[in-house]
């Protein structure tokens, strides 16, 4: 159990652990997110350019699995925390291979290109969900302070998200784009030193799993885990050898099914078979809201690494006097807002709580995934406009990212937050991976969304971003709607004061 308490106000009035992850987090995502920016740049480039060639629709869909598997092998990861290493050595070994992936795309050979991917996707799976229900970890049931807490954590991740599209970017589209890679590695090396001189701050929180398995059960676990890498080895031999060919847009629309459908049973199999109390099934009905809301909100916000860095790219004026922005720059505009917004955001929710005035979960995530879709309403005008050949001016993505930002806020550490709150207890670090599976659903699908951008077919640009709007407010209206019913039971998690979620 978490002994954390609320006199701990070491950092800005929160836990001193949050200190620490904070701060690993934030790195993680300087190497996440720049490199993700450079993707599909890179692979849509031109040979002579350094780039892989690869057509706009194969590379959304390379992109969005990339993206919905990073997420995906969140599920294990919290499963091999809960029961085999516990949150605080997750961690660790997440960043150690994330580290190794980033330093494996560095190689300036395109054979490595997609195992470095791979390396990356299987050490995020182990770091990201457990860092999050960590965060959670620090707080009691009760604690106020949890929300504006996760809103600070999300500052250290759009902090890291800034610099790694300043830095990474930069470097990979002036210097070469293996250089962008390296120092992505750089950034996660800086984050795991961080991580291993503060672990002290987290005291016994995440430092044992949740619920540890009987010898035998760990043993049927780690053969699994060492099975399941010798296929993954396998599969990738096979592919380089020619003896198994992918062909990328097929395979996401399989994998975006695969996904759903793992949500669904994954979440069933909590529900049903976890022998949950009623308070504690309705907790989780009303989380469910939540993770709808989630993954169509990142279906289209996911945009930001496909269609919209391919606007930015081709139809956007980016010179500035004699300075051409470069292209990844469009993308710190969101991650510039969230930390402008951030800290009016957390002083919100926490004002809004003082005067009786808290809208559920729920509310609040659809509303955020309004706020979204009204992005992309700037879009639908500013392809019509770029449909007419003229080049957009830099404030029509500008104004989308802000747009994007304010519904992010509104949703993506409220969510983080219910899922540490209404998820029982002995099934944190699980939930949470199920959470992150809503990212694994969206990227997918906003992968082959971005599939439609077409640059020699302009005019069909303001259709694809109609469709986004349509889909995502027509989501948003509903979950509103249901949450009008639901936000009493998220008020069960209150009850038991001394359980920390």
């Amino acid at each position: 159990m978490t002994t954390s308490s609320k006199k701990d106000t070491g950092f800005f009035g929160h836990p001193t652990g949050l200190q620490t992850l904070f701060f690993t987090e934030m790195w993680e995502r300087m190497s996440y997110y720049g490199m993700r920016a450079l993707l599909v740049l890179f692979m849509t480039a031109t040979m002579q350019d350094g780039g892989l060639a690869i057509t706009v629709a194969s590379a959304t869909a390379i992109y969005g699995l990339y993206t919905g598997a990073v997420y995906f092998m969140g599920l294990p990861g919290g499963w091999i925390a809960d029961r085999l290493i516990g949150g605080q050595r997750a961690v660790w070994y997440g960043g150690v291979i994330i580290m190794c992936g980033h330093i494996v795309l560095a190689i300036p050979d395109d054979r490595t290109f997609f195992i470095g991917l791979i390396l990356v996707v299987l050490g995020t799976g182990l770091l990201k969900p457990n860092i999050s229900a960590m965060v959670g970890q620090l707080y009691r049931s009760d604690d106020d302070r949890r929300d504006s807490g996760y809103a600070i954590y999300y500052m250290g991740i759009n902090l890291g998200s800034f610099i790694g599209y300043l830095v990474v970017g930069y470097l990979a589209e002036n210097i070469g784009w293996h250089w962008g890679f390296g120092a992505a590695a750089i950034g996660m090396a800086i984050g795991l030193i961080q991580y291993r001189i503060t672990i002290g701050n987290l005291d016994s929180v995440g430092s044992a799993p949740t619920q540890l398995l009987s010898p035998k059960g760990s043993k049927i676990g780690w053969s699994t885990i060492v099975l399941f890498l010798i296929a993954v080895a396998v599969i990738t031999g096979m592919t380089f050898a020619g003896a198994l060919v992918i062909n990328p847009v097929a395979v996401a629309q399989y994998v975006a099914v695969a996904f759903t459908l793992t949500f669904f049973i994954y979440y069933g199999a909590i529900f049903f078979m976890g022998n949950l109390t009623g308070d504690e099934k309705k907790r989780l009905i009303s989380l469910l809201l939540v993770c709808i809301a989630s993954a169509c909100f990142w279906s289209g916000f996911e945009q930001a690494g496909s269609s919209l860095n391919l606007f930015a790219r081709d139809f956007t004026d980016r010179m500035l006097g004699d300075f051409e922005i470069p292209t990844t720059w469009f993308q710190f505009s969101n991650s510039m807002f969230i930390i402008l917004l951030t800290p009016f955001f957390a002083a919100l929710w926490i004002n809004l709580s003082k005067r009786m005035i808290n809208p559920s979960y729920g509310i609040k995530c659809a509303i955020g995934l309004m706020i979204m879709a009204s992005g992309f309403i700037v879009m639908f005008f500013a392809a019509q406009v770029a449909a007419s050949s003229l080049k957009v001016a830099p404030y029509w993505l500008v104004a989308t990212y802000f747009l994007h930002t304010v519904g992010e806020l509104c949703l993506s550490p409220v969510a983080l937050s219910a899922v540490s709150k209404l998820s029982p207890k002995r099934f944190s670090g699980q939930m949470m991976g199920v959470f992150v599976l809503t990212y694994s659903i969206g990227s997918v699908i906003s992968g082959l969304l971005a599939g439609e951008f077409d640059p020699d077919n302009v005019a069909e640009m303001p259709n694809m971003f109609g469709q986004i709007v349509t889909f995502s407010i027509g989501i948003g209206i509903v979950v509103l709607l249901l949450s009008l019913k639901t936000r009493s039971w998220e008020k069960l998690a209150d009850k038991k004061t001394g359980d920390n979620a």
